[in-house]
């Protein structure tokens, strides 16, 4: 889409909101909306902080990868390293964070990808995608709820993994897209040496 597009014939216009739930980490609120047509509708869906998710590249080439319990699917879950934005927080430095928290990587060069809203019939998320080279591993810094196991896998496993039906969290299949495109040379992305947190 390179021409401008005029969307508004589409757009929807919020006249009022209540909140329904207020948790630790999600809200989730209730919309009056004006529609197009000026009719009037009604949009419940959860507001969320923002995350970030990381593709943690080795020296040889493999992505750091984790297994962790997924309670609202109740299974384990392979996917990249990710977590949400405190308040106020850069997310370049929550993707440092992160990694090092849940992989006890700290990388040298840092990458942008994109970002990607993975839930939008019901939810605000953004997710921040990072790519992260020049590792060097040390300690993990788990929060006192988290477990979670480390691995590392080469590419076209992980891809074999989104296609067979091993990984199905959204965010790493994302990431492994955009992985496959950075390999084969369709995406190109912006290096920067980045000091570790």
């Amino acid at each position: 889409m390179t021409q401008p597009v005029d969307d508004s014939h589409l757009v929807e216009h919020t006249v009022g909101r209540e909140e329904l739930l207020a948790g630790n980490f999600l809200k989730v609120v209730r919309d009056t909306v004006r529609l197009p047509d000026g009719g009037s509708a009604t949009r419940e869906y959860i507001r969320h902080p923002g995350a970030v998710a990381i593709v943690g590249l080795t020296g040889d080439g493999q992505v750091v990868l984790e297994r962790q319990w997924r309670h609202p699917v109740a299974r384990v879950m392979v996917e990249v390293p990710a977590g949400k934005l405190d308040a106020g927080e850069d997310p370049l430095a929550c993707a440092q964070r992160e990694l090092l928290e849940e992989t006890g990587y700290t990388a040298r060069e840092w990458a942008l990808a994109g970002q990607l809203h993975p839930c939008i019939g019901y939810s605000d998320e953004f997710i921040e995608v990072w790519f992260a080279r020049g590792l060097t591993a040390g300690e993990r810094r788990l929060d006192a709820e988290e477990f979670l196991d480390v691995f590392l896998a080469r590419p076209e496993q992980l891809l074999d993994w989104c296609q067979d039906g091993t990984v199905t969290d959204g965010k790493t299949i994302s990431c492994a897209l955009w992985l496959q495109n950075v390999l084969s040379g369709r995406m190109v992305l912006d290096w920067r040496v980045i000091s570790p947190p």
